[in-house]
């Protein structure tokens, strides 16, 4: 029997990196926004280390801090992607794409061409969305939350019913009958819901792997758990200690034995967002050198996560004795961390720069650090592999792959090599062609 193995994926941005303000950062090309060559090095270096998929989130709209932040999302999930594939051989793909604004058959013609193109690895991080700046550059207003999730399970539906309109034997290729498709084989879905509908078929062939894999991403929220459960194949979670992974994990797991299908076809990702140095210093430096004065702005949120008022004048100095008597955690997840870091005696701007107001967990310093926050987790069964964010892409991805990926295969908990050449064979999730038959009673 082969022992379980973890999986890891690389999260592309805008080409810098995942800190605030990193695309000021020295060995950072400003222009990255603009270069796919850029995110194509990211994800070559990403499959050196035998990442299984790249993951792209999507904001479609402008942020707030443009001015001094940059853009913080990539040109265009599909068009960048589709470049990669064709620099890359191994590695998956996984974009974000809105059901509450695209059309299904948009979606099912964008990805699966992907994953025809990328000779089967492309995945669907199907999401719903409830930004106002987003619902407005496509004219819409932000639907409430039943509506929206109701809307997701259509498109979901008539999307994977579209992948499988084409059936796997229906491309003849007969050159001497003459004979192209079995038109038999090709046929409409008709499928009419409420919110969404489409006539079909989609004029594009299975793929190595059949068809895209679908994720879910964001929190353990009912409507969310019934999605991931009934159509996901990965879950990109929000979690920030060990505990909350586990419980994560368990809901994610249940969910998908509720709809009725094996627990174990749904994997269950945690962040990280390291930053690889030789020493915690060095690294909690680089850090800070990047962050600059955003580290001023998180005081308040800082003390207001720990129950005590911080004096910004004193950023250069731990809390004092007092200020860790009455600190306590809050019901913000991040807390019970920041807590523990100020508890060692680092600085207020050292405790900032340790990533405690991050997204998602931050480990800074040495290699070793890196593979034993992964390998805790794994072996807890806190998530069963994990995406990363790193500070810098320019020198943070090799970093990683270089000196924590073979720690990581050294304790024999990461695969020295890939399992095959598709995404789902690099997962560990079965095949599926169309609707699920174990959720929706049809036939194969």
């Amino acid at each position: 029997m082969t022992e379980k193995k973890l999986t890891l994926g690389l999260a592309l941005h805008d080409g810098s990196g995942a800190l605030n303000n990193v695309w000021r950062a020295q060995q950072v090309d400003p222009g990255n926004y603009a270069d796919f060559e850029a995110n194509i090095r990211y994800a070559q270096a990403a499959e050196r280390g035998k990442f299984a998929f790249l993951f792209i989130p999507d904001f479609p709209a402008v942020r707030g801090d443009i001015e001094h932040g940059g853009v913080r999302n990539i040109i265009d999930p599909m068009i960048a992607l589709t470049a990669i594939s064709q620099a890359t051989s191994r590695i998956g793909f996984v974009a974000t794409g809105s059901t509450s604004f695209q059309e299904p058959f948009n979606h099912a013609r964008q990805f699966k061409a992907l994953d025809v193109l990328s000779h089967g690895r492309a995945g669907w991080n199907a999401v719903t969305t409830s930004d106002p700046a987003v619902a407005a550059n496509y004219g819409k207003p932000v639907a409430e939350r039943s509506e929206r999730y109701e809307r997701a399970h259509e498109s979901i539906q008539i999307v994977q019913a579209l992948w499988g309109s084409w059936q796997k034997e229906a491309w003849i290729k007969n050159q001497a009958s003459g004979q192209y498709i079995d038109s038999s084989k090709l046929q409409p879905i008709n499928m009419q819901g409420k919110y969404v509908a489409s006539r079909g078929p989609l004029a594009i062939p299975p793929s190595e792997q059949g068809q895209p894999v679908i994720f879910s991403s964001g929190g353990p929220s009912p409507h969310l758990l019934a999605l991931a459960g009934r159509y996901a194949s990965g879950f990109i979670g929000e979690v920030w200690t060990i505990e909350e992974g586990r419980a994560q994990r368990a809901m994610v797991r249940r969910a998908a034995e509720e709809a009725g299908r094996d627990p174990d076809d749904i994997k269950f990702f945690a962040g990280i967002m390291p930053t690889v140095a030789p020493s915690v210093r060095e690294g909690l430096d680089r850090r800070i050198s990047i962050l600059g004065d955003a580290l001023e702005v998180q005081v308040p949120q800082l003390g207001n996560m720990l129950g005590i008022q911080i004096d910004r004048n004193r950023l250069d100095e731990p809390l004092t004795a007092e200020q860790l008597s009455g600190a306590y955690p809050s019901r913000d997840p991040r807390s019970g961390i920041a807590l523990d870091v100020a508890r060692q005696g680092w600085t207020v701007r050292d405790t900032l720069a340790h990533g405690v107001i991050d997204f998602h967990p931050t480990v800074v310093g040495p290699p070793a650090l890196h593979a034993d926050h992964i390998q805790e987790w794994f072996e807890a069964e806190a998530a069963d592999g994990f995406w990363l964010s790193p500070d810098i892409f320019e020198d943070g991805v090799d970093a990683f792959v270089d000196d924590v990926v073979p720690l990581l295969q050294e304790r024999g908990i990461y695969p020295t090599d890939y399992v095959g050449t598709t995404l789902r064979e690099n997962l560990g999730v079965p095949e599926q062609y169309g609707l699920d038959p174990r959720v929706f009673g049809t036939e194969d």
